[in-house]
């Protein structure tokens, strides 16, 4: 079977009614984890976005704090994951500031972890692409916003 197109699926959900719209959505969230989570967002997080920033860093914190740091394979195989889900929760979201925070964070994190990342090329290359792409970023905010950024950016490198 192949799937709609999004424009498709849009004009096809116009015609529906809400109690239809409600069936949908509920049988849509049983599928997937990641379908559940993206309608709690939308429907409890997105009129809170710095409450929801800091609920992401505590389970970002959470996650780094439970790494086993025993060698760097457990180390990188954990901090991939991290980043995987800071970025599942970045896609939620959509907003600029929001994956710059978060990324910001996530780098902070990594800084603070021990071993030293700066020990591992794996680790380092996965901590220079994340301020890259912070970097890239910033050039899409307003500017008052991006020199605070910036100032933050500097003291993570």
């Amino acid at each position: 079977m192949k799937p709609a197109t999004v424009k498709q699926i849009k004009d096809e959900l116009k015609h529906k009614d809400n109690g239809q719209l409600i069936e949908l959505c509920l049988s849509l969230s049983k599928f997937k984890k990641e379908n559940k989570e993206l309608l709690t967002y939308l429907l409890f997080e997105a009129d809170d976005e710095q409450g929801y920033i800091q609920n992401v860093k505590v389970e970002i914190k959470e996650e780094f704090l439970s790494i086993n740091v025993s060698t760097f394979y457990f180390m990188k195989k954990s901090i991939r994951k991290i980043l995987r889900n800071t970025k599942k929760h970045i896609r939620y979201s959509k907003k600029k500031e929001t994956e710059i925070e978060l990324l910001m964070y996530f780098c902070y994190e990594m800084r603070q972890i021990s071993p030293s990342i700066d020990h591992n090329v794996t680790l380092s290359n996965i901590f220079n692409r994340q301020i890259e792409m912070i970097k890239k970023k910033l050039l899409l905010v307003h500017e008052d916003l991006r020199y605070d950024y910036e100032l933050e950016l500097e003291s993570l490198e």
